[in-house]
């Protein structure tokens, strides 16, 4: 694993080796204790599951170590609890708490993120960022980041829920629009301190779409979504730092948009479209990821 290859990669200087990651492979204890020889799962204390976490991490060569600081719990009590699914092992993940701060869709389309959420001086989220950089390089030879998981349309996900989310787009789109507008206002001052921090990569998260593409019209992202990534990626871009945009989901239709947002890479899923980024964008930006491991599970040796 190194720092150095994976910074290489994001440059555009094309390492020797083509540098390697995982998504949460280092919290599945099962195939960890199988490739360590370890014996720790989900009931392991803490300092024990972080030691095995970055022990598979080195063995299995990670150069880029995909991180986020900003979630849901930031915004406190304001917003909507959808539950879980099983998905983490021992199913530490499952949660049946379904439960919303919105009552109607009034509620929803009144909403005002300044008003409501907590905020933070500048100075603090520097100091945050700063420490969440240092703690995730000093545990791995890899690049590690600061970034966000609530950019925009997963932060009205985590806000709303899906149903409050999409009545309101039914209702009144417009206005839907412009309480992201104000969601943006809220958002802002967290990418200002990214810029400031240490970190040299921004992540930014935004589930924008499902596997089918688009859950509203794409003239309604270019409308509202999109330019609030202008506006957050300004000051990381006069920073210097490196900007990834990552998005589950098959986001084909707004490839483009993304990249005209400022972003210096793409991470993706094996249903977006990474043939048409590696020739349109293959020159000036980097991409993570595609590769279907569902081959492993269910393909030939071959």
């Amino acid at each position: 694993m190194s720092f150095q290859d994976g910074m290489a990669a994001l440059n555009l200087q094309a390492p020797a080796r083509v540098p390697r990651t995982e998504y949460s492979a280092e919290g599945h204890w099962k195939l960890i204790n199988a490739v360590l020889g370890t014996n720790v799962d989900e009931q392991s204390p803490e300092e024990e599951r972080q030691k095995a976490s970055r022990a598979f991490m080195k063995a299995w060569n990670y150069d880029f170590a995909w991180s986020v600081d900003v979630l849901s719990g930031d915004f406190g009590d304001v917003r909507t609890r959808m539950g879980h699914a099983k998905y983490a092992a021992g199913d530490v993940d499952f949660d049946q708490n379904i439960s919303s701060y919105f009552k109607s869709v009034d509620d929803v389309l009144a909403f005002d993120a300044v008003e409501l959420l907590p905020q933070h001086t500048h100075s603090e989220l520097v100091e945050r960022f700063n420490k969440s950089y240092a703690a995730r390089r000093g545990a791995v030879d890899a690049v590690a980041m600061v970034g966000t998981y609530v950019t925009a349309v997963s932060a009205l996900i985590d806000l709303f829920g899906w149903n409050f989310l999409l009545e309101a787009l039914a209702e009144d789109a417009d206005q839907f629009g412009r309480v992201l507008e104000r969601y943006s206002e809220w958002l802002l001052p967290f990418f200002r301190a990214f810029a400031d921090c240490d970190s040299p990569v921004v992540m930014i998260h935004d589930d924008i779409v499902w596997t089918s593409g688009p859950f509203v019209s794409p003239a309604w992202y270019r409308k509202y979504v999109f330019p609030c990534y202008k506006k957050y990626i300004a000051p990381l871009r006069e920073a210097g730092k490196k900007v990834i945009f990552t998005s589950d989901g098959t986001y084909d239709v707004f490839i483009d948009d993304v990249a005209d947002c400022g972003v210096d890479g793409f991470v993706l899923e094996p249903t977006t479209n990474m043939k048409y980024i590696a020739e349109k964008y293959g020159k000036t930006h980097a991409f993570i990821g595609n590769a279907d491991t569902r081959i492993l599970l269910m393909g030939s040796k071959d």
